[in-house]
Order: C-alpha cells, then sequence, then structure tokens
C-alpha cells in the first residue's frame, strides 16, 4: 500500500459559493498520479447571496468566526474564497486579512498560513513576471473596476478587461467555463504578459484555461489556479498540477512566498 503525505485543506468561502469546494479539489486531486499525497477538504461559510458592496463588507466581518471554526479541524492551510470581498474593502487589505485570520488561528492553538484568492491572484501573476494584464469579471462594472484598481496599485497594469455584470452569485456559478476563451479572445491582450480567464473563484473556468492559453498564445490564470499554486507552496510542496496552466505546469513549482504570509 502506497504511503501518502495527507493535508487538510481548510475553505473560507461564500454561503453561496459553490465553485471554490470543486475547482481547487479538481486541481489538486490531478496531482495523485504525479505527487505522494492526499488532500481532505473543509470549509465554512460566510452569508452572501449577491456580489453587493454591503453584503460583502457583512461577509468580511464573518471571515474570523470561520477560520476560528477551521483551527478547530486542524487545518494545514486556509484559502479565503472570495477574490472581490477582500478587494473590496480597501487597496492592499489581503495582506492584513491574512495576517488577522492567522492570528485567529494562533490564538486558537492551531495555527496554519492563511491564503486569500485576492493576494494569491496579485502573487500569481507576480510569479509570471506579468506586468501587464488583461481580464474577465463576473461581476458588474464598478465591482470590477475595484478589482482594476486593486491590481494596479500592486503594480500590474490591466490593459483591457470585460464585465460580465451577473450580479446574483449562483448564475455567476453557472457561467459555462466554454464561452470564456471566446469572451477573452474579444480583449486587447495582444500586449498583455498573461490573461486572467476568470478574476473571480465562483465563476468556473478551470476546464478552460488550456484551450484558453492555446488560442491566446500566453500564460492564462485564474484566482483559482493562483490560490492553488499558493496554497501548494505555503504546504512547502512543489506547485504543479497538470491541466491547470502554465502556472501549475512546473516552471513555477518552488517559487518563493511573498514575505507577509504567515509561517
Amino acid at each position: 500500500m502506497a504511503d501518502f503525505r495527507h493535508y487538510r485543506i481548510g475553505q473560507v468561502v461564500p454561503s453561496s459559493n459553490v465553485t471554490m469546494e470543486t475547482e481547487i479539489p479538481a486541481i489538486l486531486r490531478a496531482r495523485h498520479d504525479i505527487e505522494p499525497e492526499r488532500f481532505t477538504f473543509h470549509s465554512s461559510r460566510m452569508r452572501m447571496t449577491r456580489v453587493t458592496p454591503e453584503q460583502l463588507e457583512a461577509m468580511d466581518a464573518d471571515s474570523d468566526r470561520c477560520a476560528l471554526e477551521l483551527s478547530d479541524a486542524q487545518v494545514d492551510v486556509l484559502g479565503y474564497a472570495c477574490l472581490v470581498a477582500i478587494m473590496s474593502m480597501g487597496l492592499g487589505y489581503h495582506r492584513a486579512s491574512e495576517k488577522r485570520l492567522h492570528r485567529q488561528m494562533l490564538d486558537n492553538g492551531a495555527p496554519a498560513p492563511v491564503v486569500t484568492s485576492a493576494g494569491a491572484l496579485v502573487h500569481g501573476l507576480k510569479t509570471l513576471k506579468a506586468s501587464k494584464v488583461a481580464l474577465v469579471a463576473p461581476y458588474m462594472l464598478p465591482l470590477t473596476q475595484t478589482v482594476v484598481a486593486y491590481l494596479e496599485h500592486e503594480g500590474i497594469e490591466v490593459i483591457d478587461y470585460e464585465a460580465l455584470e451577473i450580479p446574483d452569485n449562483l448564475e455567476v456559478a453557472a457561467h459555462d467555463p466554454k464561452l470564456l476563451p471566446g469572451i477573452a479572445r474579444r480583449l486587447d491582450y495582444t500586449r498583455a504578459d498573461a490573461v486572467v480567464l476568470s478574476a473571480c473563484v465562483q465563476m468556473p473556468s478551470l476546464a478552460a484555461i488550456e484551450e484558453a492559453e492555446q488560442l491566446l498564445g500566453r500564460p492564462v490564470v485564474s484566482a483559482a489556479v493562483c490560490t492553488a499554486h499558493q496554497m501548494l507552496r505555503a504546504l512547502g510542496l512543489n506547485a504543479i498540477a497538470p491541466g491547470a496552466g502554465y502556472l501549475l505546469s512546473g516552471a513555477y513549482a518552488d517559487s518563493p512566498l511573498p514575505p507577509f504570509l504567515a509561517p
């Protein structure tokens, strides 16, 4: 019988999110044939049904409770699975969120590294040395512009973007990922170093990442792919996963973590 290393993956997710608990497991389980690990997945939920500033702020306030609950399960890494909730709280907020949630777990005697999808997207793009990007987001235009401003504050120029303007979070999850490569192709991506196919962990895109890379001729990531990459590095594992695009191809398997990430 094979001797596998076992890891518990904790996720803080919006109550209406039905994608992060499918895409992150799919990415990590794709490693089963190449790496000696097995993962289990554990979630705590924050109430949110519509992607509005008011619901996002109320939801983020609930993230401390979720981190405390997941520390009771002694997870090995914690992922905060709502990109725009973090970005709507202010420029650079992912750093404060990651440190605060880590403190919650530390105070409960079960510290674990904390990864936010917002911070992971920033770090994933910087790992690719992508200073110019084009992106697709499901949000209403003002929230999409918030995402653009957040990335640009981090030194990443957004040269073009598409706001799909889907306000209901379950409708975001129902968006067909097969449509995303064609949507991305409409963008002015020729000057982009990379394309963000889904700047949202609720909008599914994993099935379209490698097709989009072939179509667009450059690295393509999503918030979920970047989150998986940073989770693996936070666990001290090589960040490789078949079928998840160039960032997880092995070219950045041992890339360093951002200095503020909680140990």
